[in-house]
Order: structure tokens, then sequence, then C-alpha cells
């Protein structure tokens, strides 16, 4: 849904992306926060400028801690998280396979808005306790009795935006959390995750449409670029919520099914002692594959020799060097699945978008198999009875 995205690091081992979208709403948000600023601290342009660049920065550091929440939990109860990505609307935390329960739904989903609770209450318990009541909540709002310190007024935007992630978040409108919440629940009342879900995903469009409804009567009557924004949401949150459905009726097809039922069971691999130019003639030049995976004297899966990386090595050096001196390394398990994962738990997979395959391997990392992106396709299709 997302698309690529420029990883800035890692946390607890969990990937931390941007999308491009990302960075164009960060720099439009400075530049908001920055003639609000000047209007509080007026004769202070840079002031502001570092004002609107910190408040921007926090709020996608809450909006990252938000997430957090979610992907904590979720490991917690046995749901791997293929990351975390910052874009346009906020963040999502991307898993790999559905929750085996609605109460582990239900945790997972409710994980993220608590942790805004947590950072919301507790900057409005700093704030009045440091400055009082009265004066925070005007510096929070940025009222025009001013005379704020840049500290108080850094700790009230994050108490207010705060506050306002938790109110968004917890609309009763599918992909939001509170549309989550709400599949979980109707998950346990109905014990049937395909309908759960599809109920949440109608809620979820109900949900979008007002939104739009919203938007135009925002951009009318009051602020045009605030109705556009709310426009722009409720379109997303449609589409979101139609892909959720159609994507239910997929994951559907392949329940029950494993990577095992499906993948290639007596894969090619060549062994990580193996020279160079016994690799290019007994393997690329015989199947005419652009790579191979690579196994270890036990079997394990250490990565993949590519053809392009061998050619790189000059014809008179390739006897004395071996296939483990060339090999892109598996360091993240990106190209790698385990044989009993669920098929389904393939379809958000990097590895298999952009190589077309994944390694089946066994517990031990024993390499087992190759599901390649065609064989999950073929899954995908209906069975015709025989007549």
């Amino acid at each position: 849904m997302l698309g690529r995205s420029i990883q800035l690091g890692r946390i607890f081992g969990i990937r931390v992306g941007a999308n491009p979208s990302w960075f164009v709403v960060l720099f439009l948000l400075i530049w908001l926060l920055t003639g609000q600023y000047k209007d509080a601290f007026p004769g202070h342009d840079t002031k502001a400028f570092i004002l609107a660049t910190a408040s921007a920065l926090l709020l996608f550091l809450c909006v990252l801690l938000h997430e957090l929440g979610h992907a904590v939990v979720a490991r917690r109860n046995r749901v791997p998280i293929a990351g975390i990505e910052l874009w346009l609307f906020g963040g999502v935390a991307t898993m790999t396979r559905e929750p085996d329960t609605p109460g582990a739904a239900f945790r997972i989903s409710a994980a993220g808005p608590f942790v805004t609770l947590i950072i919301a209450a507790v900057a409005w318990l700093a704030g009045a306790a440091i400055w009082g009541w009265d004066e925070f909540v005007h510096a929070s709002f940025l009222s025009e009795r001013f005379g704020y310190s840049s500290a108080e007024v850094l700790l009230g935007y994050v108490a207010l935006v705060n506050t306002g992630l938790l109110a968004f978040n917890l609309i009763p409108g599918y992909p939001l959390d509170g549309g989550n919440i709400l599949r979980s629940i109707a998950w346990w009342r109905t014990g049937d995750r395909v309908r759960a879900t599809r109920f949440a995903a109608r809620t979820g469009r109900f949900m979008a449409y007002l939104m739009m409804a919203l938007g135009v009567y925002v951009a009318i009557q009051f602020d045009v670029f605030s109705g556009v924004w709310f426009i722009l949401i409720g379109s997303f949150f449609s589409q979101a919520a139609r892909g959720t459905e159609m994507q239910t009726r997929i994951t559907s097809q392949l329940e029950g099914l494993s990577v095992a039922d499906v993948m290639d069971a007596e894969p090619v691999a060549v062994p990580s002692e193996a020279k160079l130019d016994r690799v290019l003639d007994e393997f690329f030049l015989r199947y005419r594959w652009p790579w191979f995976p690579v196994t270890d004297p036990s079997g394990r899966f250490l990565g993949l020799v590519i053809r392009e990386k061998v050619d790189e090595v000059p014809e008179e050096l390739r006897p004395g060097w071996t296939v483990g001196e060339v090999m892109s390394k598996d360091y993240e398990g990106s190209l790698r699945v385990q044989t009993d994962a669920p098929l389904e738990s393939l379809l958000g997979s990097e590895g298999l978008r952009t190589l077309g395959a994944l390694m089946a391997v066994d517990g031990e990392g024993v390499l087992r198999g190759v599901v390649t992106l065609d064989q999950v396709r073929r899954a995908l299709q209906p069975t015709t009875p025989a007549v």
C-alpha cells in the first residue's frame, strides 16, 4: 500500500522507514508552525523556525512511539512485525500475519492509543504542575496572552497534538485503531474473523464518507486548506477499507495453507565453499538463472550468489575464489521464511515482491525449499470443481 521507504534506523530490531511523502509533510508542517510561532514571538524569526522544527520532529517522535506500542505488543503476542513506516498521514506498523485470537488483536490495536494516552497525560500533568493549569492551556493553544517560554510552548504542543491523535485514532473507522478495536470486538462476538473484518471495513468506509463530507463543509464555510486535507484523508481511508475487504477475501482462500504446501521441496543450492569457475559452468550456464541460494556444509541457508557478482571477478581469479566471498548474505532474514509459516503471511513480504521468491527454511535455518511469487498466485486462483 505504501511502497518503498527510506530506512531511518532500527529500534528493538524493528526497521523504521520513511515514505517520501513523510518529508513533504515534515517541511509543510515546519512552514505552517513557523508562521504561528512568529505571531507568538514577534521579532524572533530564528527562534520561531527552531521551535517549529522541534515541534514537527516531536510530533513524528510521538507517532513513532505510538507505532512502537503496536509493534512491541504484537511481538509479545507472537505476531511478527515487518517494520514501521512514517508517511503522509502519520505512521503504520505492518504485521506479517493476522493475530491468532480476537484478544490478541484487541491488545495490539489498543497498544498504540494507550501509549498516546500516556504521553498526553504526562504532558498535561507536567505542564500544569510547572506553570499552572490556566497558563499551560493558554500556551498550548498559543492564545493572545503571550510571554510563554520555549519549553512551555513545546510541552503544550506535545500535550495538544497527542490529545488530538488519541481522539482521531479512536474513531471507529477502519483502518484507524478504533476500527481495529471494533473489528476485534466483532471477531470475539461472532467468532468469524472474515465477517468481522468485512463489518469493520464497511464501517470504515461510512466514516470516510462522513469525513469527506465534513471536509467539503469546512472548505466552504471556514478554511479551504483544512477542508481539502479532510477530503484527502477520507478518500484514503475509503480506499484502504475497500482494499481490506478485498484482502480479506484473498486471505480466506489461503487459510490453512502453509509455505510447505506450495514450495518447491527440491531447491538447487550452491555450496558456500564452491569455486566461482565451477559455479559459473555447473549452475549459471546450465540453468540460466540469475541467482541461486547458498548453503553451508550443514545445509543452512546463508544468502544468494548473483550472476553479476560472479562476472565482476576477473576470469583468472575465479578458480581461487569461493562463493562465500562474493555472495549477498541474508543478514536481516528478509530472504527467508519458515516452512510452517502461514501462506498468507507472504502477501506483504518485501523479499517476495522484489526477488520473486523466498527461501523456505526449518527451525534450524536449513534450506528445505523455495517458494515463488507464481506459486503464491496459483494458490490464490479459485479451484474448478470436477464435473
